[in-house]
């Protein structure tokens, strides 16, 4: 333990979780286009996200969500993924862990960004009840740039979400049935014929 941990015995620093799990992408990941399976990236990225909160939280964690998983560029058979976690924010009980997923070809050192994503992650006690987390050291301004995006994240994901479901209790379906004539949809006969009555 270093001094600066010293003087916040309860704490832990980013640093004290960041994993990186790394893989080689062989033939049996591949999906019918010959590039890796994006569920084989969700897979390893679920992975790295448990070994830094488990590691963080010192207990057992769950997902119960995840955010932004872009697939910026595609991951070819043969190359080397690192996956590089670190826990950006904790609450009460919740820790939210950043990934950034690179994809390296042997072959010529090339390395492309493929994937960033962000996993809350909850800590259970013995009992599978949500248990208490050691709050966050920040030791850089990378660490505290990370923790307020994520509470900002969070914030926006809350707002989000209180704004769709008033929205969507709102919407009548008869009274917004028009906005599907903008769309690439149509409707069966049938289905017209319902919302006529």
């Amino acid at each position: 333990m270093n001094s600066t941990s010293a003087n916040h015995p309860d704490a832990k620093p980013v640093s004290y979780s960041r994993t990186t799990l790394t893989e080689l992408m062989i033939p049996s990941y591949a999906n019918f286009g010959g590039r890796v399976h994006g569920g084989i990236l969700l897979s390893l990225m679920d992975k790295v996200a448990y070994a830094c909160a488990a590691k963080h939280a010192g207990t057992y964690c769950v997902t119960v969500s995840v955010d932004g998983v872009d697939f910026r560029q595609p991951v070819e058979v043969g190359e080397l993924v690192s996956l590089m976690a670190s826990v950006n924010y904790v609450g009460r009980t919740s820790l939210v862990v950043g990934i950034k997923v690179v994809a390296e070809n042997v072959k010529t050192g090339f390395v492309k960004h493929t994937n960033t994503s962000y996993f809350t992650m909850v800590a259970k006690d013995d009992a599978d009840k949500p248990t208490t987390v050691p709050p966050l050291l920040l030791e850089t301004p990378d660490d505290a740039r990370r923790f307020l995006e994520s509470r900002k994240r969070k914030e926006l994901r809350i707002t989000y979400s209180e704004h769709f479901n008033n929205a969507r209790n709102r919407m009548l379906l008869n009274e917004n049935i028009s906005q599907l004539t903008q769309e690439r949809c149509q409707m069966t006969d049938a289905l017209r014929e319902q919302l006529r009555t």
